[in-house]
């Protein structure tokens, strides 16, 4: 702060320990979702081998990817919630779980490209698959699947890292209903195009789902404002306070799931600064801002009247 330049400045949220991330409230289930992964993937590649079912081999592909996915966000989530370093890494290593979702998107498109591939090339050649016992690893597949997705519902909603995962295992679910409706249209009928058109059905269920993900990745790394918080909204609300003549240089962004940002130098009246001072209006701001929008951390800087110009070049 300037000598005479009469700023004031407030956060909140701000502390020496870790962030807190809200995928830390999840890694317990998210161990559990290992766990069921890595069973299901030993169980479906046994399958594909005895089978011979690219649709099976394809949903263990979906597997190991959902394991490895899972094994990230778990590594993501320790290290985000890691005590901050406040010389270098001031919010810590948040952004890890932001991370974790995009390379988990990276490994999505990668299997849904090559399960497209292979399911075209069978397409033109397809290969004999035995639909009852293709129908067994897929109902295994399907339940082992619901139980993860039962697990992740709540932390999705709430957490992109957690989210990336549920997406896996949910695109995987969807992947043992085509590996089963494909086993039982080769058991009634014998028509063996259905394994890659099932497979086929898959890839395009993955990529979507990812590319979905990885904007919502890139558009936190991009530092845009939250999807929830509409930054001409603030702007009026901030104005709308009592001696606030103006808000400048105000940035919304979010660290990662959760935990969203907010910086902006508010021009106040020195009528209002001389009656109520800054540590009352630094409260109102930030009390109005809790109260309206899911804004917990905030930084604000008080200035007077035509302090601005001074910045020019400076603060943007």
């Amino acid at each position: 702060m300037g000598a005479g330049h009469h700023h004031g400045q407030h956060g909140a949220g701000h502390g020496n320990g870790a962030p807190g991330t809200r995928g830390a409230a999840y890694r317990g289930r998210l161990w559990v979702a290992l766990g069921i992964a890595s069973l299901l993937l030993v169980a479906q590649l046994v399958g594909a081998l005895v089978t011979d079912s690219l649709a099976l081999l394809a949903d263990a592909g979906h597997v190991a990817t959902d394991a490895v996915g899972i094994g990230m966000a778990l590594v993501a989530i320790h290290f985000a919630n890691r005590p901050t370093d406040r010389e270098r890494r001031t919010f810590g290593l948040a952004r890890m779980e932001i991370l974790a979702a995009l390379v988990n998107c990276l490994l999505l498109l990668g299997v849904g490209g090559y399960i497209l591939l292979e399911s075209i090339s069978r397409l033109r050649e397809p290969t004999e698959v035995p639909g009852g016992t293709t129908v067994v690893f897929g109902v295994v597949g399907l339940a082992l699947n619901c139980l993860s997705l039962a697990l992740l519902m709540r932390g999705q909603r709430e957490n992109l890292n957690v989210r990336g995962a549920f997406l896996e295992v949910l695109a995987d679910a969807l992947g043992s209903v085509a590996v089963i409706v494909a086993a039982l249209v080769i058991l009634l009928t014998g028509w063996q195009r259905a394994d890659p058109v099932a497979s086929l059905l898959i890839a395009l269920m993955i990529v979507p789902r990812t590319v979905k993900l990885a904007r919502e990745a890139l558009e936190v790394l991009l530092e845009s404002a939250p999807r929830d918080v509409v930054v001409a909204e603030v702007r009026d609300h901030i104005l709308r306070m009592p001696g606030v003549e103006g808000v400048h240089d105000l940035h919304v962004w979010t660290i990662t799931s959760g935990m969203p940002v907010l910086s902006a130098h508010v021009v106040v009246s020195p009528e209002r600064l001389d009656e109520v001072g800054h540590e009352r209006t630094l409260h109102e701001l930030q009390h109005c801002l809790g109260d309206h929008f899911e804004v917990a951390h905030c930084t604000f800087q008080l200035e007077p009247s035509g302090h601005a110009a001074h910045e020019a070049g400076l603060c943007h």
